[in-house]
C-alpha cells in the first residue's frame, strides 16, 4: 500500500470513523483506491454507491480542509460516479 493511501486512510478514520452508513470509493489516481463504509476506511476496490476520483494533490487538499469538495468537483479536479446524495453527504463531512 502507498504512504499516499495509508495517509489518507488514516485521515478518513480520524474524521469519519464508522459514522458513514453508504459506501464509497475513493480512487486516488497513481496512487491506488479507499473504501469507506460502516467499518470505517480502509484499502480496497469494491463496489460502492458513489465513486470519486481525484488527483493525490486533490484528495490530500480536501482532506486537509485547504480544498473545498464541491469546488474541485464543479472546476473539474473531482470526478463523481453514482450517487449524488451520497456524494454531498461526504463533501459536508469533508468540508
Amino acid at each position: 500500500m502507498s504512504d499516499v493511501i495509508e495517509k489518507a486512510v488514516a485521515t478518513l478514520n480520524t474524521k469519519i470513523g464508522s459514522s458513514y452508513d453508504g459506501t464509497a470509493k475513493f480512487v486516488i489516481e497513481d496512487e491506488g483506491t479507499i473504501m469507506l463504509d460502516a467499518s470505517g476506511a480502509r484499502a480496497g476496490d469494491e463496489p460502492a454507491d458513489v465513486t470519486m476520483t481525484a488527483s493525490a494533490e486533490t484528495f490530500e487538499g480536501m482532506l486537509q480542509g485547504e480544498l473545498n469538495p464541491t469546488m474541485a468537483f464543479m472546476s473539474g479536479k473531482l470526478k463523481i460516479d453514482g450517487s449524488m446524495s451520497e456524494a454531498m453527504k461526504l463533501a459536508s463531512v469533508l468540508g
